[in-house]
């Protein structure tokens, strides 16, 4: 925050020409804004860990569901569905604040309270068709399945992943947003240009109303196999050229050509199923459930205790992962250099950078240890130092 504070008066010399000083302030009194309510909901946060835990919320609630004498697997389901939707209820103030107050304030939210409370009521009927059986299963699997059970949960768990990528783009996204064809016309020859160039097969080019919900821009391919699609958010469409919406696409296919889909799928279940054979070895530690709160031992209350002490030791690697992304980023870029202008992807990332108010002036250490892309300044010298080699060449 004092990086931010520091620079605030000025904007940083390359972006000077770009980005007019009132943008500059309002980016820097955004980020602030959405940090000390990061701070804040951090702290909540805390709070709510240590009430569930060690002030013994989580033994509570177990006893009342032992009270009604159902099986061990409905009162498994019965309990992680409900610990699900206090979680969610808790923590919605701050999610109420940051749409409806900071996102309102700096003039980037669309969404209205009815299709806020549509959302989550969709997010809740997905999670009983979706999230139930997929509980029930592990819980099962956790009772019958012997001391490897916790393989066996893996191999489900990394089924429903596969599937989940398969089923969001066509079943699940379209229950929040429309999904349109792109229109014939100079843009859409332009990018089936640069997809034959580069190789790349998709079941579709679609415009997403993003705005709806927030004017900030973005677009991504999703799904694998003949299921993905290149989406584009309306918003963005309006903020940039042909040839910068052509370069930020060859940067998102260059995710796709440089493999950076299966590297992330092979390191995010490489991950599970060390975090599979952990939860399989505190399953028969006492001192786990007793040292959290928790009376009697159960499947359903150990899953619930590792998902809440997992992120305090795994905050622990977050600039490794974070570095391993802006790797990515960096290669991706690249690519959109070799399919693409360099300076259309500079002057579109500066302009996303300007419509979104994303800060040109972060701290770096805060910066390398949080941010899964590089900073912009250091993101745009790289292109330039590339374009720079090109030219020289």
């Amino acid at each position: 925050m004092r990086s931010i504070l520091t620079h605030r008066k000025a904007v940083p010399e390359r972006f000077a020409g770009a980005i007019s000083l009132e943008s500059h302030q309002k980016a820097a009194d955004y980020t602030m804004s959405k940090m000390k309510l990061g701070t804040w909901s951090g702290l909540y946060g805390l709070g709510l860990l240590l009430a569930w835990t060690l002030g013994g919320g989580l033994d509570m609630l177990d006893q009342w569901l032992r009270a009604w004498e159902w099986s061990t697997l409905t009162t498994g389901v019965v309990f992680l569905i409900i610990f699900s939707i206090l979680g969610s209820l808790l923590e919605l103030p701050f999610s109420l604040y940051s749409t409806f107050s900071v996102e309102q304030k700096f003039g980037f939210n669309k969404m209205t309270m009815g299709l806020y409370i549509s959302d989550m009521l969709k997010q809740g009927a997905l999670m009983m068709v979706i999230g139930a059986p997929l509980i029930w299963v592990v819980l099962w699997l956790m009772q019958s399945a012997g001391e490897m059970w916790w393989l066996w949960a893996w191999c489900v768990w990394t089924g429903f992943s596969l599937l989940m990528m398969w089923a969001y783009p066509t079943f699940i996204a379209p229950i929040f947003n429309k999904f349109t064809p792109m229109e014939e016309g100079e843009l859409k020859t332009a990018i089936e240009g640069l997809l034959q160039r580069c190789g790349f097969e998709s079941s579709g080019l679609y415009m997403m109303d993003g705005s709806k919900r927030s004017s900030h821009g973005n677009a991504y391919f999703t799904g694998f196999g003949k299921s993905k699609r290149i989406v584009f958010f309306d918003t963005l469409l309006k903020q940039l050229s042909i040839d910068e919406t052509l370069a930020v696409l060859a940067h998102e296919l260059g995710h796709f050509k440089r493999n950076h889909i299966k590297k992330r799928m092979a390191v995010m279940f490489s991950m599970s199923l060390a975090g599979f054979a952990v939860l399989g070895w505190l399953a028969e530690q006492d001192w786990f459930y007793a040292g959290l709160g928790v009376s009697q031992q159960s499947n359903y209350t150990l899953l619930i205790l590792f998902m809440l002490a997992m992120p305090v030791f795994t905050f622990a690697i977050a600039p490794l992962m974070s570095m391993y992304s802006r790797k990515h980023e960096f290669e991706a870029d690249d690519y959109a250099k070799e399919h693409a202008n360099a300076e259309d992807l500079i002057s579109a990332l500066v302009k996303m950078y300007d419509d979104n108010a994303a800060t040109l002036t972060p701290d770096s250490l805060h910066s390398a240890w949080h941010d899964s892309h590089p900073p912009a300044p250091v993101r745009v010298a790289h292109l330039e130092k590339k374009l720079e080699q090109v030219l020289e060449s």
